[in-house]
């Protein structure tokens, strides 16, 4: 267990640079999170019904997340092939899973939907992989239903502050620490693909973290592509600043309040 735990936080998390940025450090194991622990997570919204006889039709196309103020996200039910346009016909972009490397169920950032003439309805969703900012379409079918949340993280690299908003409003605020250059976190739209509670809270990876849709852009050579977190840290005197190998590190009472206030599926915007 203990071995399945050290690769799932190899996979997670680019690994937080030591003091002085020398060398790698020692892996503390993580785990899920409880879901008694967790904050409730949005009800699912229910399945509209199929529009009766002489009735208005469903709409073929529908905006499902501004990725600000209002966004859905939805369990991945069925292995399924992610494709480049809304056919079965369409090229293979990413196969997803049902489970996460770190155990935690596949979710994925729903953005749009759209309906084709054979009646079949498509999602088109963020992917999580490499490289960053890949976007495909599933079968709705391969869902679960769709989980509204209000909430939305913005990361900015050059000011070394993390705010977390709620229907538009700012709710959270800290400074962090990001990538250094030649291992720099990288930019672009993404979202909360799992939360996870490290064994050690007082260990290099605090007392919680977030694992983001986010991929490394230089450690490739990682298994499962190098992940990107946002989690806390047992050196905060080093933040703010460029101190990680890629992950957000946040002082530990700022992780921990984060961690009351987002939900899975939040979307997050690094600058």
């Amino acid at each position: 267990m203990a071995a399945l735990w050290l690769s799932a936080l190899t996979v997670l998390l680019a690994l937080p640079a030591a003091a002085g940025g020398q060398g790698l450090p020692t892996l503390d194991p993580v785990r899920p999170e409880p879901p008694s622990s967790a904050p409730p997570q949005a009800q699912p919204e229910p399945v509209p019904p199929p529009p009766r006889a002489g009735g208005p039709a469903l709409p073929r196309r529908r905006v499902l997340s501004n990725e600000r103020t209002r966004s859905r996200w939805a369990y991945v039910l069925e292995q399924t092939w992610a494709r480049r346009r809304p056919s079965r016909r369409s090229r293979r972009v990413k196969l997803l899973r049902t489970t996460t490397p770190d155990g935690t169920g596949e979710l994925v950032l729903a953005l749009s939907e759209r309906r084709i003439r054979d009646g079949a309805t498509w999602v088109r969703v963020r992917l999580p992989m490499r490289p960053n900012g890949r976007t495909g379409w599933v079968p709705r079918s391969r869902l679960g239903r769709y989980r509204l949340v209000r909430t939305f993280l913005r990361i900015d690299r050059r000011s070394f502050r993390a705010s977390l908003y709620r229907r538009g409003r700012r709710i959270w605020r800290s400074r962090i620490g990001v990538g250094q250059p030649r291992w720099p976190t990288p930019r672009g739209r993404f979202y909360v693909r799992d939360r996870l509670v490290p064994a050690d809270p007082g260990g290099l990876y605090g007392v919680f973290a977030f694992g983001l849709s986010a991929y490394s852009e230089t450690l490739t050579d990682w298994p499962g592509g190098g992940m990107i977190g946002v989690h806390g840290t047992d050196q905060p005197q080093l933040i703010p600043g460029r101190i990680s190998h890629g992950c957000v590190r946040l002082p530990n009472p700022a992780i921990a309040r984060l961690r009351r206030l987002m939900p899975l599926g939040t979307p997050v915007l690094i600058r």
